[in-house]
C-alpha cells in the first residue's frame, strides 16, 4: 500500500521531547480542521476540542520522539551528545541524524572507533554512547559553533516507506501514529460529549504533557493511543511478547508490570466487549516494560478512568520502525466504539 501523506509528513517532521514546535504545528493545523477551538498550552501540547455536553473525554498521543541533544564540542569539530529517551546504545553507531540549528538542519553520522583499530579488549566491550560523536564535517570547534549551539536537538534521519507484505516503515513511528489517529478520531467521532484531542509533549522523558493536560482538563474518562511492542521477531518468544503485526489494536490491561497503569476492570471490559460486538480485530497486551501517558492521566486529580489503544510495532525507539496501517485503523474505529460509549455510560 501507499502510505497517506499526513501520516508521512508526521513521521518525518523533527519532535524531540522539548522540541517537538514543528509536530505541534502540523497537530494543530489538522485538528482546526475538525474542532470548535485548538490551542498550545503553556507545556506545549495541542489541545482540541469537539463536540457539547456535561461529560468530557480526554484522548491523548504524544508527539515527541527519542533522539539526541549536542553537549559539548570537540576542538577537532566532533558534536558530543547525550540522549533523550530510551536509546539502546547498540542502534547508534552509523546511523545518519539532522541536528536542527538556529540556521536549519544540520546533516551527520554517529561515528565511532573503528572496529579494525580496537585492542581485542575493547572488542569485547559493548559500544557507549559517552564513546560516540556526531560528524557532521567540520574541522574546529570554532567552525562547528557558527552553526551549531549546546542545547540543539538531533533526530534520526527522516524516513517513511513500504515493505514486502503491505509493511509500513519509519522514523518516530512511536507515537506519530497515534499523532495520525488522533486526528482521524477527530474527523469522525459525532457524541453528546466533549472530546478533548491532546497531543502531548515529553512523554519519552517522564510522561509530563500529559500530567498538566488531565490536570487542566480534568475528563471524566481518557484513552491513551500509542504503539507497543509487536513481538512477532526472531528471539522474541511469545510469553515476552504475543503480540502480531496484522493482529489488531493492542488492549492494554496493564503496563510495567504495574508501575504503569492498572487498567481498571470497567475500562477493560468495555474496550474488549466494543471490540467483540463491533468485529474490530484486537489482541491484548500486558506489558512488563514500558509506560504510556495512561500512567499520569489515571491518576491526576481524585483518578480518571482510563484506557490504552495501541498500534503493535516492530523496532520502537530505533531509527526506523515497523508497523502495518489495517492495525492502524483498527485502533481508530476501536476508540471510536469506545467513546460512544462512554458518552453513554
Amino acid at each position: 500500500m501507499i502510505m497517506d501523506t499526513l501520516l508521512k509528513n508526521l513521521i518525518n517532521a523533527s519532535g524531540v521531547s522539548g522540541a517537538e514546535h514543528e509536530v505541534a504545528a502540523l497537530m494543530k493545523a489538522e485538528l482546526a480542521k475538525y474542532c470548535s477551538r485548538v490551542e498550545i498550552d503553556a507545556m506545549g501540547n495541542v489541545i482540541g476540542v469537539k463536540g457539547a455536553g456535561a461529560k468530557k473525554i480526554m484522548l491523548a498521543a504524544h508527539m515527541d520522539e527519542v533522539g539526541l541533544l549536542v553537549k559539548h564540542v570537540t576542538a577537532e569539530g566532533f558534536l558530543k551528545f547525550i540522549k533523550i529517551g530510551g536509546i539502546d546504545d547498540r542502534v547508534l553507531a552509523g546511523q545518519r541524524v539532522v541536528v536542527k540549528t538556529k540556521s536549519g538542519d544540520l546533516n551527520g553520522v554517529i561515528g565511532i572507533k573503528p572496529p579494525h583499530l580496537m585492542k581485542e579488549e575493547e572488542k569485547k566491550q559493548p559500544f557507549k554512547y559517552e564513546d560516540m560523536f556526531i560528524d557532521a564535517g567540520f574541522s574546529s570547534r570554532d567552525e562547528a559553533l557558527k552553526k551549531v549551539s549546546l542545547g540543539d536537538s538531533g533526530v534520526f534521519e527522516p524516513n517513511a516507506g513500504e515493505l514486502a507484505g503491505g509493511l509500513l516503515f519509519g522514523k518516530a513511528v512511536d507515537d506519530r501514529i497515534g499523532c495520525y489517529a488522533l486526528i482521524k478520531i477527530m474527523e469522525r467521532v459525532k457524541v453528546n460529549a466533549q472530546v478533548f484531542a491532546v497531543a502531548t509533549v515529553q512523554e519519552e522523558v517522564g510522561l509530563k504533557g500529559a500530567r498538566t493536560a488531565a490536570f487542566k482538563i480534568n475528563p471524566d474518562y481518557a484513552i491513551a493511543i500509542d504503539t507497543t511492542l509487536a513481538g512477532d521477531t526472531p528471539q522474541i518468544k511469545e510469553t515476552e511478547s504475543s503480540l502480531k503485526l496484522g493482529g489488531g489494536a493492542a488492549i492494554t490491561i496493564m503496563e510495567a508490570a504495574g508501575r504503569g497503569i492498572i487498567v481498571s476492570e470497567k475500562m477493560r471490559e468495555i474496550c474488549l466487549e466494543e471490540a467483540r460486538k463491533n468485529n474490530i480485530k484486537h489482541q491484548v497486551d500486558i506489558l512488563e516494560g514500558g509506560m504510556t501517558d495512561a500512567a499520569m492521566i489515571y491518576i491526576n486529580r481524585e483518578g480518571i478512568p482510563t484506557a490504552v489503544l495501541s498500534v503493535p510495532a516492530r523496532y520502537i525507539h530505533a531509527p526506523t520502525g515497523v508497523f502495518n496501517f489495517d492495525d492502524v485503523n483498527a485502533t481508530i474505529e476501536l476508540t471510536i466504539k469506545v467513546i460512544e460509549r462512554l458518552a453513554k455510560e
